[in-house]
């Protein structure tokens, strides 16, 4: 077998913090706008949650050992709890457009963690999205395209004001191509972290890949549809990695570039049979609504990587204290199980 490369390398611009916490300023004004007109101080973005639900992730047994990195270092099952959204900062009918979200919380995670003060939590997030990568070329592209879009007659004159008519049709073209794809059901997507993150010596993009697609309830509502699903049966995903190879197929710093590499299964997601809609559901989804899922929420090992992600840290942070998040839990609630 080859050798997976590990000369993966992230490069950051001296004036990168400064600009970052400028444009999670401007992401939170925004928030606490929203949340001023709602009186509902919402997530700064994927603000609507489709489902919440109980999950468990197990590491698998035959993890290839250049693989057995941090919490997949051994065989183990995980309490988790899962999020569905969609990705705008409002409350919006699920046939209008918009990014489909997955949020997975794991709990009793050991292992250093990255936020500084929040070193011994013991969770980690991983989130994804519909898309393999992002059409974003950089922080500041994707800020002023979430800002703009809140006035969507004056996106496009917007968009070639502030980037250019070339770069605006091209981008405008590919956002309509991706989101404008028909609706499909929560329990049958791939989700993809779109982004890097390190994975111990060597650099992954993730994924959750459906194990089986059990038949689609006729509900126009994303969340209504997955709650039938779950209350008739579980639902599962395979967690896979692709790695890093070289800076043209698979770049740290460039989000746009789909990596070409193949996919490894490492563990497995399920969402056990359970009813959403009964009171220990709904208790469970206040509960989940009161965390936040970030990708900063990590092992060392498992840091994310690249200019998108840096630029997430101080937005996360933001966002979270804007709408007074809870603290990282300690354990799974006994009562939700």
């Amino acid at each position: 077998m080859t050798t997976p490369a590990t000369d993966w390398k992230e490069v950051v611009p001296p004036e990168e913090a400064a600009q970052f916490e400028d444009l999670a300023a401007q992401l939170g004004a925004q928030q606490q706008g929203l949340g001023q007109k709602s009186g509902t101080m919402r997530r700064g973005l994927h603000a609507k949650v489709n489902v919440a639900a109980r999950a468990q992730f197990e590491v698998h047994a035959d993890v290839p050992a250049h693989l057995k990195v941090g919490l997949f270092a051994e065989p183990k099952t995980f309490d988790a709890v899962v999020r569905f959204s969609n990705g705008g900062p409002v409350m919006e009918a699920d046939k209008k457009p918009d990014v489909r979200g997955l949020g997975v919380k794991l709990i009793g995670v050991g292992g250093k963690k990255l936020i500084p003060g929040m070193e011994g939590c013991v969770t980690q997030d991983f989130l994804a999205i519909l898309a393999s990568a992002v059409p974003f070329r950089d922080p500041a592209e994707f800020i002023f395209f979430v800002k703009a879009a809140r006035s969507p007659l004056t996106l496009v004159p917007k968009a070639i004001f502030g980037l250019g008519l070339k770069r605006a049709l091209s981008l405008l073209g590919q956002l309509q191509k991706g989101l404008g794809a028909p609706l499909t059901a929560l329990h049958t997507n791939r989700y993809f972290s779109a982004l890097p993150i390190r994975f111990g010596p060597y650099a992954a993009k993730f994924s959750f890949t459906p194990v089986e697609t059990p038949p689609v309830p006729g509900e126009a509502d994303l969340g209504a549809a997955l709650v039938k699903v779950l209350e008739a049966r579980p639902v599962k995903w395979h967690f896979q990695v692709q790695l890093f190879a070289d800076e043209t197929r698979t770049p740290i710093e460039d989000p746009t570039v789909d990596w070409d590499t193949p996919w490894t299964t490492l563990a497995t997601l399920t969402l056990p049979q359970q009813s959403v809609s009964s009171p220990k559901g709904q208790e469970l989804s206040r509960w989940a609504e009161g965390l936040s899922f970030d990708p900063w929420h990590a092992q060392e090992e498992l840091r994310p990587l690249g200019a998108m992600m840096r630029a997430r840290s101080p937005a996360y942070r933001v966002s979270t204290q804007n709408r007074k998040a809870a603290p990282e839990p300690t354990s799974f609630p006994d009562a939700l199980r």
